[in-house]
């Protein structure tokens, strides 16, 4: 028994490290929209396996030089959906260790709660499932390292982007100086500016977690799905953003295995 289990366990992981790849590979594929682009890689294969049965030469040639080109033009073409697939891959609990989860949420409490003291507004966005890169277009591409100071600095008073919002993807500031839409809602009240109709607008049109931080004030208020959770202290804004930095339980119902957790406020 211990010889056959000897002579199997590398072929059965190899087997399962590969298994894992294609279908992580796949899933995303069907939910980035590269399904269409995939078709026509598989029918070029096809015809290449045709043309090596039946020996034509020509279409042989073509098609491998096709190959070499293809490569390059695929990772430039889809170079934002690639960069995102590994974001969500790094995201997931086998790369939880690596992405040190808890150190990113100590930096944006500690950045945060600093421009609460200090009434510093600001107004910060955090990418989930749906992509947020049509607000990233509206203001200036940064991908920076998250950090409190990098933060404080964006958002210091009379900085070319204190006025705008920011997007965070995973442990990175990817777009300064963003604009939002801003919610209609009733709901909210009148005394409350056009950063916090900001945040609301994009909580109610995505499903991102949104912060804000009152300049008038210094209240820090959390939005999500639509619904405005105000006057938040520091230990309900580590606990709400440990809870969507922490790779979800996923229901029955979810398919997508490796994004932030959904959670209204």
């Amino acid at each position: 028994m211990d010889t056959l289990f000897l002579a199997y366990w590398k072929p059965g992981l190899e087997i399962g490290v590969f298994w894992l790849a294609f279908y992580i590979l796949f899933v995303y594929i069907k939910d980035s929209g590269m399904v269409q682009s995939l078709k026509t890689v598989v029918l070029l294969v096809l015809l290449f396996f045709v043309a090596q049965v039946f020996d034509f030469k020509v279409i042989r040639w073509v098609l491998a030089h096709l190959f070499q080109i293809s490569i390059i033009g695929f990772l430039i073409i889809f170079q934002p959906e690639l960069r995102r697939g590994l974001t969500r891959i790094g995201q997931s609990p086998l790369f939880k260790i690596l992405l040190k989860e808890e150190k990113i949420v100590d930096e944006m409490v500690k950045a945060v709660t600093g421009m609460a003291r200090n009434k510093t507004g600001a107004l910060i966005a955090i990418e989930r499932e749906v992509s947020l890169k049509r607000y990233m277009e509206t203001g200036t591409a940064l991908d920076g390292v998250l950090t409190a100071e990098l933060l404080l600095t964006i958002f210091m008073p009379n900085t070319p982007f204190h006025d705008g919002g920011v997007i965070v993807q995973g442990a990175r500031v990817v777009a300064v100086g963003c604009l939002f839409p801003l919610s209609q809602s009733q709901k909210l009240s009148k005394n409350l500016g056009t950063r916090h109709r900001a945040a609301l607008g994009l909580s109610e049109e995505t499903d991102a977690l949104v912060l804000v931080v009152s300049e008038e004030t210094g209240v820090i208020s959390v939005m999500s799905g639509g619904k405005v959770n105000r006057d938040v202290d520091e230990d309900k804004l580590k606990q709400e953003l440990l809870e969507l930095y922490e790779p979800s339980e996923a229901p029955a119902r979810r398919q997508r295995p490796f994004f932030f957790k959904k959670r209204g406020i």
